[in-house]
């Protein structure tokens, strides 16, 4: 993180769309079947554990991980295993799946009961059965985030929900408020972290009123406000917003002295506790101006999208389908891909609000400079890349880019800031892997 973070990068001011904010989630009807990807997070892909014609329930383990950084996978139905076959990801890699036919019954697998956690150890397995990633986006196995070789003295709890229209993390907040403290303890209690810090944006004070409610006799846990500012949720800006502390380059949260939790990721791990239930269903999101009926909707993992379509309906002519916030999702090419642990919404744009406008000659008046919350130069990013300047690129630090979309949004000539940023990142990346020009 550049050290002009802290006085000049703000990020950008993004719409608060926030319609579906008070909409509580509702289950939706169970789909004829769902895809289960054995790929649904950070490292190495499940190995199924199934074939075709074995009977499942939810809470069945279908899916082993596949090394230390990996998740185990779950049935999130019952039914019978339809076939076990190759699927294509949307970053083009191949993948195994699992597709069920449902049985209606959501009949619960026999061997689901609450995990007997008594030390770190038990706890740490626990955490690695019950298949946990980091459900804000990043799909980091948690178990393995929870085992950091550096000293760490803050779990981070990120509730900031930046993201335009999404608001599943905020009904988290408000309707799982006891399973994301019984989540909180767990993890104080057993990795020997002394506090937690739970970031808020401040346009939701009723979920800071809650959590203040809840934890105010107990010491260890604080939550904090934090300024309604888009990029605030990136755990770079969250740990020097929260802490005041500085990510050395090239490193992790734990270098700062910090563990960054996803809200629903360790309410998730409350709930699991609890009920030993594993991650095998997802609140999203589901808004737009193409959506008929902007809401919370509680779905099975695997669900295609279409069926989540079909369900909330369509209005208009429908012109794009974006998975996860407006900001950094990515569109849809095919609407038969199923949601994964870490789908947190569906933005169902218009024809004519998904239209691209139209792209003008950078005028160099220096927005994306202003507003890019990692105190990043876009524009000399873009000069350097396009003369393949690995060592400029360097020292622009191009790979602290996390893609949030803040360049693209505020630029006055429609330019695609962001998609440049990326080329720019990847390039300087696979160079320095190559061993080139440092």
């Amino acid at each position: 993180m550049l050290n002009k973070l802290k006085r000049a990068a703000l990020g950008a001011h993004t719409p608060h769309d926030k319609a579906t904010a008070a909409s509580k989630p509702v289950p939706m009807p169970l789909p004829a079947q769902v895809r289960i990807l054995m790929s649904q997070h950070i490292g190495a892909p499940a190995k199924a554990l199934v074939k075709k014609g074995d009977e499942v329930f939810v809470g069945t383990k279908i899916g082993e991980a596949g090394g230390f950084v990996s998740a185990n996978i779950h049935s999130s139905v019952s039914g019978t295993v339809a076939a076990v076959e190759a699927f294509r990801l949307s970053n083009g890699r191949m993948c195994d799946s699992v597709v069920i036919k449902t049985d209606g019954k959501q009949t619960v697998d026999p061997a689901v009961k609450a995990p007997e956690v008594t030390d770190k150890a038990s706890f740490l397995a626990a955490v690695r059965e019950c298949g946990l990633v980091g459900l804000g986006g990043a799909g980091f196995p948690t178990d393995v985030k929870l085992q950091p070789k550096q000293k760490v003295d803050t779990l981070l709890i990120n509730a900031s929900e930046c993201e335009v229209w999404l608001t599943s993390d905020t009904q988290e907040m408000l309707e799982c408020s006891d399973d994301i403290i019984r989540g909180i303890k767990a993890v104080l209690q057993y990795t020997g972290i002394p506090k937690c810090i739970i970031g808020i944006e401040n346009n939701k004070p009723e979920c800071i009123d809650l959590l203040c409610k809840k934890t105010k006799d107990d010491s260890t846990i604080e939550v904090k406000p934090l300024p309604s500012v888009y990029g605030t949720g990136a755990e770079l800006i969250l740990i020097e917003k929260c802490l005041g502390r500085e990510v050395p380059h090239g490193g992790l949260p734990a270098d700062a002295g910090a563990i960054v939790m996803n809200v629903t990721s360790v309410s998730t791990l409350g709930k699991y506790l609890a009920t030993g239930m594993p991650v095998v269903q997802r609140t999203i999101t589901v808004d737009g101006d193409a959506c008929a009926k902007p809401q919370n909707v509680v779905v099975p993992v695997g669900t295609a999208y279409q069926d989540i379509l079909d369900y909330v309906g369509v209005k208009g002519e429908l012109g794009k389908v974006v998975a996860g916030g407006a900001m950094m999702g990515p569109a849809v090419e095919n609407l038969s891909y199923p949601t994964t642990k870490t789908t947190s919404g569906l933005i169902l744009l218009s024809k004519a609000a998904a239209q691209p406008a139209q792209v003008n000659p950078c005028i160099r008046c220096g927005r994306c400079v202003e507003y890019c919350p990692m105190g990043l130069e876009p524009v000399e990013v873009n000069q350097a890349y396009a003369a393949r300047d690995v060592q400029e690129l360097g020292k622009l630090h191009a790979d602290y880019c996390f893609n949030c979309g803040s360049c693209s949004f505020v630029c006055p000539a429609k330019r695609p800031v962001t998609q440049m940023m990326s080329l720019a990142k990847a390039f300087y990346l696979g160079e320095i892997k190559k061993g080139g020009n440092k």
